[in-house]
């Protein structure tokens, strides 16, 4: 199994704090967000190496964080190719740039760069090898305008998604998806498919979307806390919960 970090966004919302430098490379309580991804994914002893993708702007500083990592020839730094938010790929298409570099070829655990999660990502794995199928990871949310700009899914007693919406005007549940995904090799195959359909490129969850009309997929329910990193002010909450503990 392999790990892959989504990293190649140009976090516009974040101005002027990320004109110069990549929202994922932020401090947070002294250590930048990518890291409490990484810790999560040390956890989990099947993955073999861990993916970033960044974009062609970002290469540099991401360089240089992988050069001061003890693990550092676990993690490759893929870049993209693009250098400004109009001429991004995508979150979905840059999946398939990773595929297509030949940095894949098992199945993978998907993360975006801008959460800091507290369950263990070993559990997460366990559940995925349990269930034999494509995974998400969901949370209950009650604040329908935080569910609206998120993936929404629905379950059955078994925790088999149902039916699945990113984004939804009128969210139907109050079980978010955050990008946290498992996804079995051979559903990797069926990125090229959901692309050249003209599908969304751009956020992950367009293809979960896609994916659950086609085949099995099961949550994965936590509870424990979950930061997600949009704008500013998130950015600050998240620094002073973190440096007050």
């Amino acid at each position: 199994m392999k790990a892959l970090i989504l990293a190649a966004g140009y976090a516009t919302r974040m101005y002027p704090l990320t004109f110069d430098r990549p929202k994922a490379l932020l401090p947070v309580a002294g250590k930048p967000i990518l890291d409490y991804l990484l810790e999560g994914i040390r956890q989990v002893r099947e993955v073999e190496n861990v993916i970033v993708v960044t974009n062609h702007k970002f290469l540099g500083p991401f360089r240089d964080w992988q050069r001061r990592l003890p693990d550092r020839a676990r993690v490759q730094i893929l870049d993209d190719g693009t250098t400004c938010n109009e001429g991004r790929l995508g979150a979905v298409a840059d999946i398939r740039f990773a595929l297509a570099q030949g940095a894949v070829d098992s199945d993978l655990l998907v993360m975006g760069a801008d959460n800091i999660f507290h369950f263990g990502f070993a559990k997460f794995v366990d559940f995925f090898h349990q269930t034999g199928t494509d995974c998400i990871a969901v949370h209950i949310q009650r604040d329908r305008s935080k569910l609206a700009r998120t993936g929404v899914a629905e379950v059955d007693e078994n925790w088999r998604v149902t039916r699945f919406e990113e984004k939804p005007r009128e969210p139907r549940s109050i079980y978010a998806c955050p990008p946290f995904y498992g996804l079995l090799r051979a559903s990797l195959r069926l990125l090229g498919e959901y692309l050249d359909q003209g599908n969304n490129a751009d956020a992950p969850g367009y293809f979960i979307e896609w994916l659950v009309r086609r085949n099995a997929v099961h949550a994965f329910f936590f509870d424990e806390p979950r930061h997600a990193i949009g704008d500013l002010d998130s950015y600050r909450d998240v620094c002073q919960l973190f440096e007050g503990r």
